[in-house]
């Protein structure tokens, strides 16, 4: 007979076999089913839940909460989560309530401001520093006015160089020459000059410019005069015309004989022209004194040109036309004899222009009707008496208070 197998020879029975598979199968289910102790639930790393991505079937790791971005957005790009979030907007203003029956309406107040620069010299005409604010009175059509804004300084001037260059005399030519160039002289590095000339009608050799050199340049061009007629109205007008459109302060430098002979203009229209024309001061210089007292004596019949009858009282004439266009605008009008006094002529000039207060006001008559109002500048002393000054010696001084006549206010049109 075989032997059996070992193993068959330890093999139990076969019903004892089954009940004891099926008791441990029994307490295997059971001991899974206990929950776990704390310290193993914590070492045991718990995956992350996934999700089934229903674009491409793989799966998609959920993002944290913390992390910020959109949570189902479709955006390419996350967006960090502001750490503090931003106060909330201000709450509008509330509207008042409109009652019914009354319309809406808007006030628009238009101040208007007036600006006067005043000349304060002696009688030998030494400009006279030191003056406050306090020290000016302004009256407007009699109606003293009170003093908003007050400057002194010596600032660049802008100015234009006007001579009368025609075929006149052989002096005028000469002394206007001469007077031309003694004005460029007294110029200084920040000054602004343009320059012109007029017979027939005005020429301009050389726009604004702070090169000296330029304007000598222009002067020197000024060899062989034309026309014989000096139409000095229109030169002036078309001067004051183009001076509109630049601003600031401005000076006209005017070198005449102040004969017209033929200008389209009248002296009416001349003199209107300059009343409404703001921020210009008008200096002219007289030339050939010495030719018409020469022709005074002598009887000369064509003293300005051959063929244009001037007298003696169209010369008196002009020059009480300068002055006149000098006294409108707050300047001065001067009328040398010899071609010595010129250079010291031009320093006053010069002094008059960069040393003068300028004063501005508000004036108390807001019409805006377009009429010409007179002013009167004076000079007083913080009591309110009249201001004296004295010179060195001690002696009081008699002083000249040199502004506009007046103004012109701005027109509005119903």
């Amino acid at each position: 007979m075989f032997s059996r197998p070992f193993y068959q020879s330890r093999r139990p029975n076969g019903r004892w076999h089954f009940a004891k598979v099926v008791w441990i199968s029994t307490l295997a289910v059971v001991l899974a089913s206990l929950p776990l102790p704390a310290q193993e639930q914590q070492q045991t790393p718990q995956a992350p839940a996934q999700t089934q991505n229903p674009d491409n079937g793989k799966p998609k790791q959920e993002v944290p909460a913390e992390a910020g971005g959109p949570g189902e957005s479709s955006s390419p790009y996350a967006i960090p989560k502001k750490s503090t979030e931003a106060p909330p907007p201000p709450p509008p203003p509330a509207t008042p309530k409109k009652i019914e029956g009354i319309p809406d309406y808007s006030l628009k107040v238009n101040v208007p401001l007036v600006n006067v620069d005043v000349l304060v010299t002696t009688k030998n005409g030494q400009f006279v520093p030191g003056l406050k604010k306090d020290n000016f009175r302004i009256l407007e059509d009699g109606v003293p006015q009170t003093v908003s804004n007050f400057n002194v300084s010596q600032a660049p001037i802008t100015a234009v160089l006007l001579t009368e260059f025609a075929s006149t005399n052989y002096v005028f030519l000469v002394q206007a020459l001469q007077a031309s160039y003694a004005f460029v002289n007294t110029l200084k590095k920040d000054d602004w000059i343009a320059v012109a000339y007029y017979d027939m009608q005005p020429h301009i050799l050389v726009d604004f410019t702070q090169d000296k050199h330029a304007a000598y340049g222009a002067l020197n061009t000024l060899r062989i005069p034309g026309f014989a007629e000096t139409n000095l109205f229109d030169a002036l007008y078309d001067t004051l015309d183009r001076l509109d459109r630049v601003e600031g302060k401005k000076y006209i430098i005017l070198v005449t004989t102040g004969v017209d002979t033929f200008s389209k203009l009248t002296l009416d229209k001349i003199t209107k022209k300059i009343k409404d024309t703001k921020d210009v001061t008008i200096f002219p210089v007289s030339v050939g004194f010495i030719v018409r007292e020469y022709c005074e004596v002598h009887q000369c019949g064509y003293t300005h040109g051959m063929g244009i009858p001037v007298g003696r009282m169209d010369y008196l004439q002009a020059d009480n036309e300068m002055r006149t266009f000098a006294a409108m605008t707050g300047g001065r009008a001067y009328f040398p004899r010899f071609e010595g006094e010129l250079p010291e002529l031009f320093g006053d000039i010069s002094n008059d222009i960069r040393n003068q207060y300028s004063l501005a006001y508000h004036p108390t008559n807001t019409k805006l009707d377009g009429t010409y109002r007179k002013l009167k500048v004076q000079i007083v002393a913080p009591d309110g008496g009249p201001l004296k000054v004295k010179d060195q010696k001690g002696k009081d001084v008699k002083i000249e208070v040199v502004a506009r006549d007046g103004y012109t206010a701005k027109h509005t049109v119903d």
